[in-house]
Formats: C-alpha cells, sequence, structure tokens
C-alpha cells in the first residue's frame, strides 16, 4: 500500500480580514500544484482515495491534480485535518484509509511533515535527507507499506521512497 503526503500549496495571505481556513491558493501555489498534479500523473503517483483538508487552500490545490485523475477516485474532505494540523495525521489515516491501494491525504504542516518522520521506519537516504530539511508547501511524501488496512498503520511501518518539491522541477533539479 502507498501514502502520499501532500502539503497545500502556497497560499495568499493578501486578504487581512479572511479567516484562516478561508485564505485561498496564491499565483505561485496555483502554478507549484498544478507542476506537483503533472508530476503525480507521469511518474504513476495517483490516489484512489483522497483525504483532502476542508480549508480552502488544500481544495484549490486539490483542484488542480483531478484534470490529471484517468481513474475514480473517492474524496472526502475532512475538517479533522484542518483542526489537528498541529498533530499528525496517523489517527485519521487509520480511522478513514480502509483498503485504499494508494490513499493521499492533502493537508497542513506542521502534522504533513511530522506523520511522515513519524511513519518512516526505512528510507531512501536522500529523501529522507530533504524531508528532515524542511516540508515545503505543495510538496510530496511518498511511502510504502506491507499491510492491506490502513488501521494497521503505526509508527516506523512505512519506507519513504520519495520526497519531492514542486521548486525542484520547476527548475528542473530532479
Amino acid at each position: 500500500m502507498r501514502l502520499l503526503l501532500f502539503r497545500h500549496a502556497k497560499s495568499d495571505w493578501g486578504d487581512a480580514g479572511l479567516a484562516d481556513i478561508d485564505r485561498p491558493l496564491n499565483d505561485r501555489g496555483k502554478a507549484a500544484a498544478a507542476t506537483m498534479a503533472l508530476h503525480m500523473k507521469t511518474e504513476g503517483l495517483l490516489p484512489n482515495q483522497i483525504l483532502c483538508s476542508t480549508a480552502q487552500r488544500t481544495r484549490e490545490t486539490l483542484a488542480r491534480l483531478l484534470p490529471c485523475l484517468d481513474h475514480e477516485a473517492k474524496i472526502y474532505l475532512l475538517s479533522d485535518l484542518y483542526q489537528q494540523s498541529e498533530d499528525g495525521y496517523a489517527s485519521v489515516i487509520r480511522r478513514h484509509g480502509g483498503h485504499a491501494r494508494t490513499l493521499m491525504v492533502l493537508g497542513h504542516n506542521p502534522a504533513t511533515e511530522d506523520t511522515a518522520l513519524e511513519l518512516s521506519g526505512t528510507a531512501d537516504e536522500a529523501a529522507m535527507a530533504d524531508l528532515q530539511e524542511k516540508f515545503p508547501t505543495a510538496a510530496l511524501a511518498v511511502l510504502d507499506f506491507d499491510f492491506a488496512d490502513w488501521s494497521e498503520l503505526g509508527p516506523g511501518t512505512g519506507h519513504l521512497t520519495q520526497f519531492v518539491k514542486p521548486r525542484a522541477l520547476m527548475h528542473g533539479d530532479s
């Protein structure tokens, strides 16, 4: 089974009157989300189930991925992913992941980064070094697991295979 931990793209801080949950993507974020979506399609990293925060910026990031999906995917908008953005997402994944072969969680930091670090028992050395440095907006951590149901998820049970940042793709570093 595969877990795609995707942090929302860069949001717009221009309207001080907006509640945090209502902040949209800025232009850079829109471009980065589209770049990452194309990369995910090209690399075959497309989910069959998506757990997405209810925040505007996560939903807009998801909207840029949807045209790249070439199959049906179940999508769940979960307020827990917004409300628990200071905690890890493992409990949300255990509760809502079911039997999804490739599950994507589209959320916020620090929870996205913390979850990737918590679940990575083993890792590609370069990917782990990159992840430990910083989990920027629109970055994607790819972890593989050897079990049949997300309820079995626990600390150190995954293998971090990739860590992809949009800046590397946009500048041809990857």
